[in-house]
């Protein structure tokens, strides 16, 4: 992935994030789901950026369910 080639993403963690720790994670729209996970929908920039994303998530102590990159965009929200 270069840099002009943004790529969406969603991540699904156990547990609501809290709105006091969404700030860290404001390039992503994030649903708070009924059966207790939350999913994270947004652009990245490269693979520094996702590891960063992910290290924030690992430090919040929020279980990482799954990771999808998104190639057709088309109905995703993204901030």
């Amino acid at each position: 992935m270069t840099v002009d080639e943004r790529r969406i993403y969603q991540m699904r963690v156990v547990g609501h994030l809290d709105n006091r720790y969404s700030n860290g994670f404001e390039e992503f729209v994030i649903i708070r789901c009924d059966d207790g996970t939350c999913t994270l929908t947004g652009s990245v920039t490269d693979q520094a950026q996702l590891h960063g994303l992910l290290a924030r998530l690992r430090d919040l102590g929020a279980p990482l369910v799954s990771l999808h990159a998104i190639d057709d965009v088309e109905g995703v929200p993204v901030s």
